[in-house]
């Protein structure tokens, strides 16, 4: 096993609330038995902050979203994943955008010698993108889902997979093309 999925903040809070994030998860859920079928590691991330605003940072995006009542904070029915988790997954638990930021992905992966992943979630603007810099940046080759990803301003979702990821030299391909292997 050298390939990773990693499928980002597709939780309860973000599919029951923003309508663009629900198209994700018949793709996802179709890859899903596959991906562990070609032995490729799967990486749930999902986002949560403290109930009492410890890890909040200064500025009006994260604050939204902890004001915005209880579905975003640790432990709510919110932070909870919307598709199935396998005994053979892994879970982390992220506090910003990338799902490398803060958290211990990066040890997990190395340790499983994974040298690919493949990125699907939401945002295509923040979680992806995060998420997809932090993955180049430590030497991993990187793949995003197309019909993995979604974002609530569908222009900016198509400019990222159509023109800034491809000139990355980030592979993107739908769900039904990965076949676990990446970049």
């Amino acid at each position: 096993m050298t390939t990773a999925l990693i499928v980002g903040d597709i939780q309860r809070g973000i599919t029951d609330g923003y309508p663009f994030a629900r198209q994700v998860v018949p793709p996802l859920a179709d890859l899903l038995p596959r991906a562990r079928k070609n032995d490729a590691l799967v990486v749930f991330v999902h986002f949560a902050m403290r109930d009492n605003g410890t890890d909040l940072p200064d500025g009006a995006l994260y604050r939204s979203f902890f004001d915005a009542g209880d579905a975003f904070h640790e432990g709510s029915p919110g932070t909870e994943l919307t598709l199935p988790v396998a005994e053979e997954d892994v879970v982390v638990l992220k506090r910003r955008a990338s799902a490398f930021a803060g958290t211990d992905l990066d040890l997990v992966l190395r340790a499983r010698g994974i040298r690919d992943v493949a990125i699907a979630g939401v945002a295509t603007s923040a979680m992806v993108t995060a998420t997809c810099y932090d993955a180049a940046d430590r030497g991993y080759g990187v793949t995003v889902l197309r019909d993995g990803c979604a974002d609530s301003d569908q222009d900016v979702n198509d400019f990222l997979l159509d023109k800034v990821f491809p000139s990355r030299g980030f592979e993107v391909v739908t769900c039904a093309e990965w076949t676990g292997r990446t970049a």
